[in-house]
C-alpha cells in the first residue's frame, strides 16, 4: 500500500493557510457590517488646501493658479560673481581650547560664535588657548571640523 503524498506538516501548512483565508473573509465582512451601522460609505477623501494643509474639503477652483512647465526650474541656480565674492573660504576665530598631551581643541568663529573641533593634524602653527587664527572648515564625521589653522598676527 502506498503513502499518501502530503505529509503532516504540509497539512499543517494547508490548515493554517485556509485559517488565515477565513479569518481574513470574516474581518472583511464586519468592516461591511460597521460600515452599514455607522452610515459610512467607504473611504474618505482628504485635499490639500492652497498653504500645504490637509482638509476634509475640496478646494476651491476659483483660488486654483495656472504654472507653465516652462517656468519650473530644476536645478541649482547659477552663482553669480558677486556671490562667490561674498564666501571666502577662510574664517576667523579663537582657540577657546586646546589640549596639546590629546592633540585637540576647540575653536570659536568670531562670526557665528559655533564651535568647531580643530586637531593636531589640521594645524599649520602651534597655538594655545586664547590665541587668535584663522581656518578653514571641512566635514568631518560628528560635523564641521577646523583645518588649516594659522596664527593671525
Amino acid at each position: 500500500m502506498a503513502k499518501s503524498q502530503q505529509s503532516f506538516s504540509k497539512n499543517e501548512k494547508e490548515k493554517k493557510r485556509l485559517k488565515k483565508r477565513e479569518d481574513k473573509r470574516k474581518k472583511m465582512e464586519a468592516r461591511k457590517a460597521e460600515a452599514k451601522e455607522s452610515g459610512k460609505k467607504g473611504i474618505e477623501f482628504a485635499y490639500v488646501d492652497h498653504f500645504g494643509n490637509l482638509t476634509d474639503t475640496p478646494p476651491d477652483p476659483s483660488q486654483k493658479t495656472v504654472i507653465d512647465a516652462e517656468d519650473i526650474d530644476v536645478s541649482v541656480p547659477k552663482t553669480l560673481e558677486s556671490d562667490r565674492e561674498a564666501f571666502d573660504p577662510v574664517r576667523k576665530g579663537t582657540v577657546s581650547f586646546f589640549d596639546t598631551s590629546k592633540g585637540f581643541g576647540f575653536i570659536v568663529d568670531s562670526e557665528n560664535q559655533e564651535k568647531y573641533f580643530c586637531h593636531v593634524s589640521g594645524l599649520i602653527d602651534e597655538i594655545t588657548e586664547g590665541n587668535l587664527v584663522s581656518f578653514e572648515l571641512e566635514k568631518g564625521m560628528k560635523g564641521m571640523n577646523a583645518v588649516k589653522v594659522t596664527l593671525v598676527k
